[in-house]
């Protein structure tokens, strides 16, 4: 009998060890690890199914204590301990108040320097470092820093690892900051200037990345071979370009009337001989100038005209057709550049540029070659949109039929996506109603659009 037992308890035994390994084999599996273990590995394994499971669960309490076991005996274990954390400490930080909040914020902010000690090719210090100066300006009731102290660091992160200083808030907070230096006295103008152009350039390169990426999965949609991961990609790219859109127009608004002609003149003129080799130096002052209305100043069509002279470039050609109306120069444009993109933007510049001296037409054919392009640019839409709309009195023979071209102006901007969803609606109360459209009794008839539109319009069905 005993031997029975023996042989039983023995059995057990083997029965708990084999499900044991097989426990640890399928965690191993699931989290990506090696499988050979050591016995100390085994308990931090546990420790990390009960962090990650709970967390999943959003039962941060539960994970809380685990996490922080992990990070104090096995910080090397795995990355998931610093994933599952952050999201375990931003909660702990959402619920609590005073003190208590300023250290879990702490907290989060040291956790992310363990990450990038422990796991520092998968945790970049453009990012990271980002984060934690992101942490002390949302949380600065608590922290009480300066404007300059909460620049610094962000300045600090930047200039570490500014490829991956890609945070769009973060990038508008950190020109934010310098705008108020600025305006306290603490930075000079040109300070201010230089710093609007390393953001501007940042968010441009960050646009052109998440744009190639876009129009690539766009081509796959269009050949039909578009997979189910690759549409949560196609949204992704699609909110980045979005994001950094939006950030653009408010670091313009940000810059406002500090960069106004009567202030960029007299600083390009004091700094135009130190600086009249420097191509850098040049392509930004001439770009600044144009963007903020100066290029009928003398000092733009120096600065151009010694861009060009120096190192000519597409830009500097599209200026100088501007300034000249010289076909040549605008011949030189597309000579100049073989870059899609680049050529995409020169494209849209160009609309817009006729857009603004009300040349439609040439303007519209612009946008479209740069929807060519680069069609993960919405832009040219919400463009084309307004000159329709501005053209129904000129374009329509009747009062019905003026008003119809709204439903054009609609439909060109519903192209735009979500961008320019409150555009249709605007359009759309503007075109004839329903009552109207019934004494018309042309519903679903298309009716031609006259003058330089060219296009056909389906009055909707009743």
């Amino acid at each position: 009998m005993i031997d029975g037992l023996l042989k039983e308890n023995m059995t057990n035994s083997i029965k708990f060890k084999i499900m044991k390994t097989k426990i640890t084999l399928l965690l191993a599996l699931f989290l990506g690890l090696n499988v050979g273990f050591a016995q100390d590995n085994e308990e931090s394994m546990i420790k990390l199914s009960l962090m990650t499971e709970s967390a999943k669960a959003k039962n941060y309490e539960a994970a809380y204590e685990p996490f922080m076991a992990l990070r104090k005996d096995s910080p090397k274990f795995n990355k998931a301990i610093y994933v599952y954390g952050e999201k375990i400490l931003e909660d702990y930080i959402k619920k609590a108040t005073g003190a208590d909040k300023l250290a879990y914020v702490n907290d989060l902010i040291t956790m992310y320097d363990e990450r990038m000690l422990h796991f520092a090719s998968a945790s970049p210090v453009g990012e990271y470092a980002t984060d934690q100066c992101q942490l002390k300006y949302d949380n600065n009731d608590l922290f009480k820093l300066s404007d300059q102290e909460l620049f610094d660091c962000f300045d600090a992160a930047y200039k570490a690892d500014k490829d991956n200083f890609k945070r769009p808030k973060s990038l508008y907070v950190y020109f934010k900051l310098m705008v108020k230096l600025y305006d306290s006295n603490q930075k000079t103008a040109q300070q201010l200037f230089d710093k609007y152009d390393d953001v501007a350039d940042k968010i441009e390169d960050e646009v052109d990345y998440n744009s190639k990426k876009l129009n690539g999965l766009i081509a796959k949609e269009t050949s039909g071979s578009l997979t189910t991961k690759d549409k949560k990609y196609k949204t992704y790219h699609t909110q980045m370009i979005d994001a950094f859109d939006k950030i653009s127009g408010s670091v313009d608004q940000e810059l406002g009337d500090r960069a106004k002609c009567e202030n960029l003149i007299p600083l390009y003129q004091k700094d135009y001989e130190a600086n009249k080799d420097n191509g850098q130096w040049l392509q930004r002052a001439m770009n600044k100038l144009y963007s903020k209305g100066c290029k009928t100043d003398p000092m733009f069509v120096k600065i151009v005209k010694q861009k060009y002279s120096l190192d000519p470039n597409s830009d500097t050609a599209r200026y100088l057709y501007g300034i000249t109306g010289e076909q040549k120069y605008l011949d030189e444009v597309f000579r100049l550049e073989t870059d899609p993109l680049k050529l995409a933007k020169l494209n849209y510049n160009l609309a817009v540029d006729f857009k603004k001296s009300g040349s439609y037409g040439k303007a519209r054919q612009y946008f479209q070659e740069a929807l060519n392009l680069n069609p993960a640019n919405k832009n040219p839409y919400l463009h084309i949109a307004a000159m329709y709309a501005s053209s129904a009195n000129n374009c329509g023979d009747t009062n019905f039929n003026k008003r119809a071209v709204f439903w054009l102006a609609a439909n060109e901007a519903s192209k735009a996506g979500s961008a320019g969803s409150q555009y249709v609606t605007s359009y759309k109360a503007k075109a004839p109603t329903k009552s109207e459209i019934f004494s018309a009794g042309n519903a679903g008839q298309s009716i031609k659009i006259g003058c330089w539109i060219g296009r056909s319009v389906t009055v909707p069905s009743i």
